[in-house]
């Protein structure tokens, strides 16, 4: 049935739907979820980016916990019949997808934070659109897209109400962002020595140990930008576009390191360790006394 299924979309893929296929699964990737966490972060709400990244956060750890327990093989894998497409999104094991995943979890956590019918529908149909993309593309099981949906889904309505509570508690909410900081650090460092040294498998455990990096970073500026910065969101729209693209500039450049230092776990755990306290901590923190003309700063 699942073949089938798969069989199917092979069957009427075309140039046109191929490319669109790959534009819409983009819609699913790290990279515009990092966009427009640090545009809620810096530019909109830190209360909702904070209340997303956590979600997303969450999600994604059970999804890799899932892989790594399951193991599953991809279509392309399994079947000669699967021409997969866009294999450099295809990662780690196949159950659950972590497009779905993440999708589901964001546009999910985004939909909740507003409440607004409009943007609900909006978010179901990206959600919708980013796991049959997956399927068009050859590289997730019917299953696969169905887990991550329910998996994505189901953790930002358990948690999103949480969180947001979490997030008005300053004291709470400083001792959660250092655990969570150490914690994720440490498992991250573990684990890219162990990848290094071949220890543990890497297609189960670069993924985590990118994300465990990112929010270690990430969770530790969050409680340090809460003690020293407290930074407002409010400005001018010149301010915003100002801090945005110079901000997002800088993590581009961090992660465009891969193509001059390799693809080595290590660096990418200092890539992304990085890239999540330079969104949450230093950047804010650099932008508060940094001014864009007499009487206004980048903060």
């Amino acid at each position: 049935m699942q073949l089938s299924i798969l069989l199917f979309f092979q069957n009427i893929s075309s140039p046109f739907l191929d490319k669109l296929a790959q534009f819409i699964t983009m819609f699913g990737e790290e990279t515009l979820f990092i966009v427009f966490i640090v545009l809620f972060l810096w530019c909109f709400s830190k209360k909702r980016g904070f209340v997303i990244f956590t979600n997303l956060f969450s999600a994604l750890i059970a999804m890799s916990v899932l892989k790594a327990i399951v193991k599953y093989p991809r279509p392309f894998q399994v079947s000669p019949d699967i021409a997969a497409k866009r294999l450099s999104t295809a990662t780690g094991y196949s159950f659950p997808s972590g497009h779905s995943t993440g999708a589901a979890s964001f546009y999910s956590a985004l939909a909740l934070s507003y409440k607004k019918r409009a943007l609900s529908i909006l978010a179901a149909l990206m959600i919708l659109l980013v796991g049959l993309s997956r399927l068009y593309l050859g590289v997730h099981w019917p299953l696969d897209v169905f887990g991550g949906w329910t998996l994505g889904i189901g953790v930002s309505f358990f948690l999103n109400d949480k969180i947001e509570k979490l997030y008005e508690k300053e004291t709470s909410l400083s001792k959660f962002s250092i655990y969570v900081a150490i914690i994720a650090s440490t498992l991250s460092l573990i684990s890219a020595i162990l990848i290094t040294f071949n220890i543990s498998d890497s297609v189960a455990f670069s993924d985590p140990t990118k994300l465990f990096a990112l929010a270690g970073g990430g969770y530790l500026g969050f409680a340090l930008e809460r003690k020293f910065v407290n930074y407002k969101t409010e400005g001018s729209l010149l301010a915003k576009i100002i801090r945005f693209i110079v901000g997002l500039a800088v993590i581009l450049a961090l992660q465009a390191l891969k193509a001059v230092l390799g693809p080595s776990i290590l660096i990418a755990f200092i890539r992304y360790w990085l890239i999540g306290i330079w969104a949450t901590y230093l950047f804010p923190a650099l932008g508060s006394k940094v001014k864009i003309n007499k009487s206004e700063k980048l903060f």
